[in-house]
């Protein structure tokens, strides 16, 4: 069954004639035209909206009532849940905020799957930010279940883990970066739907190996924004501004991603949460869920990973003193005590 799904996921991936034109210089696959969307947040929502610009035939669900209503109104098709949107899609793709609600999603109540019943989507593709174990648990209730309207010999469908990197102006812009785990065939089929919300995507491996990436990703970021906080703060207690700092930074050996592009200064650079008193972004709530992953999967394999637990420790304080909400370059405020650039 494993070679009969692989040389129908290859089939897939070479179907440049199953097509549906949208315009003179757009082209969806038949395959990926209707797309079910699961999880309509601050990521979620824009997400989904790069893919109706793009021409795809989108359904969408979400607890929060309002947010439907925003996409109802703009004629968008709207569903109950997990399970109505699954009825109507080629693929699903699912942006939800933690582990439970992925399981909850795929396998509860009017959940994505029943492995008593085949299901319409041949593709579900997950985009949160999981660990690797449940990403895999998942993808193997998905392989379980049959598909209504079978293609060739592939009986079953197959899942991707998908998580992303860009945070919120990325995914507004279709800038993203995906990293991908799963069957490569799937990955191939699939990538015309990346590319409608982002600008890059990175095949990884196996089933998660995507999550897996997220999570080095995300670790790697919280130890890189701790670094240029402290060193900011130690440099202004010597009498060196941010904003001097941050040329320098950027000019030499230290510059990166927290310095250069998402500063956490205030009043060192526009258009970045800290110029916004920390609102938006990527919650701090978010980071220390991510961290909290990376440091599971760090002991589950016996791995020592200090600054983890200490990045982990940091940002769990930053939500128990109430700011959570903030996006989490607010660390150098509210941790760090630094000081706004007058």
């Amino acid at each position: 069954m494993a070679i009969y799904r692989a040389r129908s996921l290859l089939t897939l991936a070479k179907l440049p004639y199953s097509i549906r034109r949208i315009s003179s210089s757009s082209i969806i696959p038949c395959h990926l035209e209707k797309v079910g969307f699961i999880g309509l947040g601050n990521m979620g929502s824009r997400m989904a909206n790069n893919l109706i610009k793009a021409g795809y035939n989108v359904a969408v669900h979400d607890i929060n009532l309002s947010v439907i209503k925003m996409f109802s109104d703009k004629g968008i098709t709207v569903k109950g849940s997990p399970m109505e949107v699954a009825e109507i899609s080629d693929v699903v793709i699912t942006m939800l905020p933690s582990p439970s609600h992925v399981l909850n999603v795929y396998t509860g109540p009017n959940g994505l799957l029943n492995v008593e019943k085949p299901v319409k989507p041949w593709l579900f593709i997950d985009s949160s930010t999981i660990d690797p174990q449940t990403t895999r648990k998942i993808s193997s209730a998905v392989s379980n279940c049959a598909l209504i309207d079978k293609k060739d010999h592939w009986v079953t469908p197959v899942m991707l883990d998908a998580p992303v990197s860009g945070g919120v102006p990325a995914a507004e812009a279709g800038t993203l970066t995906f990293m991908v785990g799963g069957p490569e065939e799937a990955y191939k089929a699939a990538k015309d739907l990346f590319t409608s919300m982002g600008k890059n995507t990175i095949y990884c491996g196996s089933a998660g190996t995507g999550s897996a990436a997220k999570i080095c990703n995300n670790l790697a970021m919280a130890v890189s924004m701790l670094g240029v906080s402290e060193a900011f703060v130690l440099g202004q207690s010597m009498g060196i501004t941010a904003t001097t700092l941050t040329k320098i930074f950027n000019s030499s050996s230290a510059r990166c991603w927290s310095s250069d592009t998402y500063n956490p200064v205030p009043g060192v650079m526009d258009g970045v949460p800290s110029s916004r008193n920390y609102d938006g972004g990527f919650a701090s709530t978010l980071m220390a869920k991510d961290l909290n992953l990376a440091s599971a999967s760090a002991k589950e394999i016996g791995l020592n990973c200090p600054l983890t637990s200490e990045a982990k420790d940091i940002f769990t304080k930053l939500c128990d003193e109430g700011h959570g909400k903030r996006d989490f370059s607010c660390v150098f405020r509210h941790y760090y005590s630094g000081k706004d650039e007058l």
